[in-house]
């Protein structure tokens, strides 16, 4: 086995995202570009020799080749060793939960998360830091400088490592060791939930639906609900990842996941419906006639968190993404805890979970999670769900109602515009901000401004800061709307549009929510002019 240098040039377009780099499976499949970008990481944390990573992937296509190259440069590089899950899978929570139990020095994960896969879908990379969580932004500023100026990259010579078989073998001088890619993972939830409870609600006749979609969580999902909890044989369905899972577009929402949501909203409907993404740090709750919004789900997990064994002694503080409705943090004010508004991105919750400030965390992407990892988790969610109902022995719905009587209902909806000229949606998004000194004080559709400004943030453990992170207006406790460009595409622009509306009464509290936000649909589009910038009708996505 030889060592080579292999001479290189710069590429464009590996500018990490909120999520690492993606592009397209084919940009990925060029000379070069996926060598570039590895190599890069590998200057960007300082060197990896003698270091230890974790390694694995979402098995979208191109993930089996793309390990090996990464192992043979780890190897060319001097990494001491390699711990990557069997076949090269691990879904990306369970990623984060194998850096911080083995305490390895960092990890490479492989996903486009919600992106389609297959050859002419998306791909992705990202380096995790050794807490578990996605690379700050220095880091990846580090990365990107590399990418800049790259000449060369280290690759080992060597023929394909067999990850068939849990083991240990030998990549030149880096030991490879094959772990069991859900070991870990269950291990863990185990020590956060009450398993015999929720055994003891599948025992009572409780049926449920998962659609892992396709994707990586189905074995996760196969192995703990049905194989543990006792969940009936056929609870999780579309549990074989595949590499274009199935053809279908792995994002756990309404309109792509419809075949659950139809059987949800059907004759004879399951008590209990979820679905996960293609990495497994998303999810989709739904209960018998009634879907949970992700802003409402935070808020239900965040008061209810003391049901499950693992958050018993209650919670330190509860932290969502600035676009994420403000559900949370009514929660928070009652628990009397604090909350934390925080720019897109799992990165930022990162340094409040690791001060032990937050506890919890959400997206109104559909992520949520908690300190036992520093990503997202899908069926952890679900599981927590599950605790939950396994103790209140309620049904969703009866939750929900209860849940919003006590704290008010926030109406929310996002609005994406997707595969949208570039230019035009950078253009709409400074065509807000030139309004926002002047919008205070003025009405639109009968609200009342109350405030509005480009998102920033300074991080209250570390001081870093982020800007322009999406233009929000309020118009006081009553409505609020954002605007978002959202940087997890990978052709055109994606334009995000966020609409909230509090009710408190709860005689009033069971409108249709696209009803109940109309004056704040109608707001955004006269404030934006969707319309005419975008050439777009409607939107192509509502959630």
């Amino acid at each position: 086995m030889t060592i080579r240098t292999v001479k290189t040039t710069p590429i464009e377009g590996q500018k990490p995202g909120t999520s690492g780099l993606r592009a397209r499976t084919k940009k990925f499949m060029e000379p070069n570009f996926l060598e570039n970008f590895v190599q890069s990481i590998f200057a960007g944390v300082g060197g990896v020799e003698g270091k230890t990573l974790t390694l694995g992937g979402d098995g979208r296509y191109f993930n089996k080749r793309a390990i090996q190259t990464i192992m043979k440069m780890a190897a060319a590089n001097g990494a001491a060793r390699i711990v990557v899950g069997r076949d090269g899978i691990l879904s990306t929570p369970a990623a984060s939960a194998v850096i911080r139990a083995r305490k390895t020095d960092g990890g490479v994960i492989l996903s486009a998360s919600h992106n389609p896969g297959g050859e002419t879908g998306d791909f992705g990379i990202k380096y995790n830091i050794p807490a578990g969580g996605p690379a700050p932004e220095g880091i990846t500023d580090a990365i990107y400088a590399n990418t800049l100026q790259i000449s060369d990259y280290r690759i080992l010579d060597a023929p394909d490592v067999d990850l068939s078989a849990d083991g240990e073998s030998v990549l030149g001088d880096m030991v490879v060791e094959v772990i069991d890619p859900v070991a870990i993972y269950a291990d863990l939830m185990r020590s956060l939930f009450d398993f015999d409870a929720i055994r003891d609600l599948f025992a009572s006749g409780f049926r449920m639906r998962f659609d892992a979609m396709h994707a990586v969580t189905g074995p996760y999902a196969t192995a703990i609900i049905e194989g543990e909890l006792g969940a009936p044989k056929g609870a999780v369905v579309n549990a074989i990842p595949l590499p274009d899972f199935g053809g279908g577009h792995p994002d756990p929402n309404p309109v792509y996941a419809k075949a659950l949501m139809d059987e949800m909203f059907g004759a004879d409907a399951p008590d209990f419906g979820a679905a996960s993404d293609g990495d497994g740090d998303r999810n989709m709750v739904i209960g018998r006639n009634c879907y949970v919004t992700p802003s409402d789900s935070l808020a239900v997990l965040a008061a209810n968190a003391h049901l499950a064994p693992g958050y018993a002694a209650g919670l330190a503080g509860v932290a969502r993404s600035m676009p994420t409705s403000r559900a949370a943090d009514r929660v928070a004010a009652k628990l009397g805890i604090g909350s934390y508004e925080t720019p897109t991105g799992w990165k930022f919750f990162g340094t409040l979970l690791d001060a032990g400030k937050a506890t919890l965390c959400g997206e109104e992407s559909a992520g949520t999670g908690s300190n036992h990892v520093r990503e997202k988790d899908g069926l952890w969610a679900v599981l927590l769900w599950l605790n939950i109902l396994a103790r209140r022995r309620q049904s969703v719905a009866e939750i929900m109602s209860a849940h919003w009587a006590e704290y008010g209902r926030d109406y929310y909806s996002r609005h994406d515009y997707e595969g949208v000229d570039k230019a035009a949606a950078e253009g709409l998004m400074d065509h807000l901000r030139n309004q926002l000194a002047s919008l205070p004080g003025q009405t639109v559709e009968g609200m009342t401004v109350t405030a509005a400004d480009d998102f920033a943030y300074t991080d209250p453990v570390d001081g870093s800061k982020a800007s322009k992170q999406g233009v929000r207006v309020t118009f006081g406790d009553d409505a609020r709307l954002v605007f978002r460009l959202s940087g997890t595409g990978t052709v055109g622009a994606t334009l995000r549009v966020y609409m909230e509306r509090f009710e408190a009464d709860p005689a009033k509290q069971s409108e249709e929510t696209q009803a109940a936000i109309a004056p704040v649909i109608r707001a955004a589009a006269a404030l934006a002019g969707i319309r005419t910038r975008l050439g777009r009708d409607g939107p192509d996505v509502m959630t």
